[in-house]
């Protein structure tokens, strides 16, 4: 039986690298599993894949070992910590638009098939503004852009803002400062990117929070065991939580379809534009 709510699908992106973005949607994914929620994590990042680094985690297949028909998308899944469901991708979705009408279809028949098992999808994208990222994030409901304090971030952050507002016309986008020193801090930051969307582009930023600096952040990556997990009481993982919270919170977006085909056939036919373009 098809799953009869709408899968939350939600694109964790940044600007430039060294922004903790990898970090921030391993711990929110598992924060909202730890909720109740059913979550699935597409590691996005073609170039440097690092959700299985993070968690320890060193998966034999791929996403495109589901394309070859050698295994199901079910086979390829990884279970993470409170049973967040990992998908290794890095090597199956670069080339989305050069896959033959069969393996569009196996594609999203395979993400379909997981339908039923997921309330959110969380898709990390790689840093940068690359057509890949580009097309993860329009394929997705919602875009999260995650900022540092750092006058690079913020910058490579509206560069990113613009060219999917003015190309694409994404008008929402929600923002998470990162490693910042006080909560007054992330609400600065997230003051002066405001400040410049306000007056150029014709979009609506949602601040979902702040996650603190935390030497205890750096403790859980060298363990490869997620903050949230590690050190539960420590500030930054109740911050993660809060997001966790505020994200769940928000009412998911009504689309055609609604399910986790309409965001691969999104991806397979933004990816066909790129190569005509």
């Amino acid at each position: 039986m098809k799953n009869m709510k709408p899968v939350r699908v939600m694109a964790v992106t940044s600007g430039k690298g060294g922004v903790g973005k990898t970090n921030l949607s391993v711990n929110i994914g598992i924060a909202l599993c730890e909720m109740g929620r059913r979550v699935a994590l597409l590691d996005a990042d073609m170039g440097l894949a690092n959700v299985d680094i993070l968690l320890g985690m060193y998966p034999e297949y791929n996403l495109s070992h589901v394309l070859k028909g050698e295994k199901t998308l079910t086979e390829i899944i990884l279970e993470g910590p409170a049973g967040i469901k990992i998908i290794p991708a890095s090597s199956g979705m670069q080339n989305m638009s050069d896959m033959t009408t069969v393996q569009q279809a196996a594609i999203i028949h395979a993400f379909s098939d997981i339908d039923r098992d997921t309330d959110i999808l969380i898709v990390d994208t790689a840093a940068g503004i690359s057509a890949s990222v580009v097309n993860f994030a329009r394929a997705c409901q919602e875009v999260m852009v995650v900022v540092c304090d750092e006058p690079t971030s913020l910058t490579d952050a509206y560069a990113f803002i613009k060219l999917l507002n003015r190309d694409y016309g994404l008008v929402n986008f929600n923002i998470v400062a990162n490693m910042v020193p006080t909560p007054q801090q992330g609400r600065s930051l997230f003051g002066k990117l405001t400040k410049v969307t306000d007056k150029y582009l014709d979009v609506a930023l949602n601040y979902l929070g702040a996650v603190p600096y935390d030497e205890y952040l750096r403790k859980s990556v060298q363990k490869q065991t997620p903050v949230v997990k590690a050190f539960p009481q420590s500030k930054a993982a109740l911050a993660i939580k809060g997001l966790a919270r505020e994200i769940d919170a928000r009412p998911i977006k009504s689309q055609a379809g609604g399910y986790l085909e309409f965001f691969v056939e999104r991806m397979i036919q933004y990816g066909m534009q790129e190569d005509v373009a």
